[in-house]
């Protein structure tokens, strides 16, 4: 990561995270009076083709304004945040989920992502912090409700993922001092997965933008003791550090990138690169260099397609910058 291209990102989230259209809602409409307009309704996170997509466009500015604070682009960044982190705007975005039909508005993918931004803000100081707040506190309490109802987790290389969920709100959790929501998602984690062997890693899906295996595994990291996780990783992927299961380690190809899903691609070869980069570091040996060389390879195929087509550009970066920088 370096500055250069810290600023390329920075310029690719600030032209699409106010751009209202194309807009895919999450929207149930139970009659006429429910259409909407997208800034109208969410007037935050109304660009980026999905809110979900916004809402890390925004942590994606944010994490780059608290890392590269000397770039140019952070004047912009600046103006951006002071416009949309209002108390007004925060309180309507809040308000959408007192809806009869928005119980399972954004659930996962988007709580997680909300909680994400809200600890880059609180990492840095940020005083948008305080005002994102209750908007942010309102999704943790459903996260802390919606875990103990999830009789079975989500395995889906999409945007349902549980385990993907688990990993950022972990990280907000920590930054947070959410202990009581840490320890729910450690004992949901072993009941989910502790028990899980030689994982077969039957992937990718032709849609994936998460490895299922993967994300499991840097779950299970995060949420486990050190000598705990390690004993439980080795008996997941037991054959890893004589490269198998080769469908896990080989990077996907994308055969169009005008294809809104099959560009998904991208993105798991770049989630891909970041959990195997966070999980070689509690590895070592033979495991830890496959983990390594294949994050190298799929960020060789991957960091490059991060913009060009929107249909890529409205999201892609955010994990580019996770591939680079990491989780914290």
């Amino acid at each position: 990561m370096t500055p250069a291209r810290a600023a390329t990102f920075a310029r690719i989230a600030l032209g699409h995270v106010t751009r209202e259209y194309p807009h895919k809602p999450d929207h149930i409409m139970a009659g006429d009076t429910d259409a909407y307009l997208p800034r109208e309704i969410h007037p935050i996170f109304f660009g980026s083709f999905d809110w979900h997509s916004c809402v890390h466009g925004y942590w994606l500015l944010a994490r780059i304004q608290r890392l590269y604070p000397d770039i140019e682009e952070v004047a912009a960044i600046a103006a951006l945040f002071a416009n949309a982190f209002t108390a007004d705007k925060v309180e309507r975005e809040r308000a959408y989920l007192d809806r009869p039909g928005a119980r399972t508005f954004e659930r996962p993918y988007g709580w997680a992502w909300l909680m994400m931004l809200q600890s880059e803000l609180e990492i840095a100081g940020s005083p948008h912090a305080t005002t994102l707040r209750p908007l942010c506190d309102a999704f943790a309490q459903l996260w802390r409700d919606h875990l103990p109802m999830l009789s079975y987790p989500v395995r889906a290389g999409t945007h349902a993922n549980t385990a993907f969920a688990l990993i950022l709100a972990d990280r907000y959790a920590r930054v947070c001092g959410d202990g009581r929501m840490q320890t729910l998602m450690a004992e949901r984690a072993n009941q989910w997965f502790g028990a899980d062997r030689a994982a077969q890693a039957w992937e990718p899906g032709g849609e994936d933008f998460l490895s299922p295996t993967l994300m499991e595994a840097l779950a299970m990291q995060r949420l486990l003791p050190p000598d705990a996780f390690a004993s439980w990783f080795s008996g997941f992927l037991p054959v890893l550090a004589s490269g198998t299961p080769e469908t896990l380690l080989t990077p996907a190809r994308v055969s169009d990138r005008s294809d809104g899903r099959i560009a998904h691609l991208d993105g798991l070869n770049l989630t891909r690169a970041w959990a195997m980069r966070e999980l070689a570091r509690t590895t070592g040996g033979h495991v830890r260099d496959v983990l390594e060389a294949s994050a190298r390879e799929h960020l060789a195929v991957a960091l490059d397609e991060v913009a060009g087509d929107y249909m890529g550009e409205h999201w892609l970066a955010s994990f580019a910058m996770l591939a680079l920088t990491g989780l914290d």
